[in-house]
């Protein structure tokens, strides 16, 4: 699918303005434009490319800090590409069965947002059943692929990984047990749908399913829905797990 950036911007003007009123999205969006003049400096390139050393250790490549001006562009309408440091993603899958005693064998793992796809490889440390990521860029899902394709690691448990181009507002959830991996990947009324789509997925065949928010800044979004409970949360991340309605 392609993505253009007039489409996303004006998606999101459209979102925020029907929540928050024209002034509000026209202020939001000056601030979206600063901030990607000051991502485009030199300096905040350097600092992008500070996540390199998973890449040199697995000869991939998932770093930030070769994506592209358009990229970074639509991403500041939907979320900026920024790859999950592996201690915090080991220390948020470790906590989850430390304390659910889960057995990641019944599990899929899906990853809304998951860009290069370093998450993907990471998860697959864990001998999930599946592991699919969605990425709505299609050139951050070509990287993904190539990510998969050529990815070996000594410790790897999963060997069943998939990266789907699509928007993850879209993404119809299987009707399996499933830990659910958001690294704040959508803004405000993109979050909404899809814990709508969770919510609605979960009434219709609950089932056990965890979500993982690494940088939970939508937080109170994800507890207005009724099938979700907060079970664990840290400075860089929160866990919810499903119940009944």
């Amino acid at each position: 699918m392609q993505v253009s950036i007039f489409g996303a911007g004006r998606r999101w003007w459209s979102d925020v303005a029907s929540r928050h009123g024209h002034l509000a999205a026209a202020r939001q969006f000056l601030a979206a434009l600063w901030e990607f003049a000051r991502d485009s400096t030199p300096e905040r390139r350097r600092q992008r490319y500070g996540d390199a050393d998973y890449d040199w250790n697995h000869r991939v490549n998932t770093t930030s800090g070769a994506v592209g001006w358009r990229e970074r562009l639509v991403g500041q309408f939907h979320s900026s590409y920024q790859p999950t440091e592996p201690a915090v993603f080991h220390e948020m899958l470790e906590g989850l069965q430390q304390q659910t005693r889960i057995d990641y064998r019944d599990f899929l793992f899906v990853d809304l947002g998951s860009g290069k796809g370093r998450t993907l490889l990471m998860a697959s440390d864990y001998p999930f059943r599946r592991i699919v990521g969605i990425e709505l860029l299609p050139s951050l899902h070509q990287i993904a692929l190539e990510n998969i394709s050529k990815y070996q690691s000594e410790s790897q448990k999963c060997h069943v990984l998939q990266s789907i181009c699509d928007d993850a507002t879209n993404f119809r959830f299987p009707a399996q047990p499933t830990v659910v991996y958001l690294f704040h990947p959508l803004p405000d009324a993109g979050l909404r749908r899809l814990i709508v789509n969770l919510t609605e997925s979960l009434r219709h065949n609950p089932r056990p399913v965890y979500v993982l928010y690494h940088n939970p800044l939508l937080e109170n979004v994800v507890l207005e829905s009724p099938v979700l409970r907060k079970i664990a949360g840290a400075e860089q991340y929160s866990a919810y797990a499903s119940q009944p309605t």
